[in-house]
């Protein structure tokens, strides 16, 4: 198992790397794991659990306010891209692909 996925022995300061403290504290609590697809995790029961409440209570607040949800798909077709791109106009080899 390399270092970067190994269960994490001490969190990283929030103020010092906000993204490697998110990742710290969910795998330090259970919530994720390392999917076998590059660059994607799977949360466990318990995080999916905490994100359907939170998406629960925003929906209700969406609502009252007139507003409505909207769905966006978390893989996009290759055929999207110019040719030669991935996402944001980058070169294809820093874009996540999958087949």
């Amino acid at each position: 198992m390399s270092k970067d996925k190994q269960f994490v022995t001490e969190i990283t300061p929030q103020g010092e790397d906000f993204s490697r403290w998110y990742i710290d504290v969910i795998k330090k609590a259970e919530l994720m794991d390392y999917s076998p697809v590059r660059g994607c995790i799977v949360f466990r029961p318990e995080g999916y659990e905490l994100w359907e409440n939170i998406q629960r209570d925003l929906d209700r607040r969406f609502k009252e306010t007139g507003h409505r949800n909207a769905y966006f798909p978390l893989f996009i077709p290759e055929r999207f891209f110019p040719e030669g791109k991935g996402p944001c106009g980058r070169i294809q080899s820093r874009a996540a692909m999958g087949n």
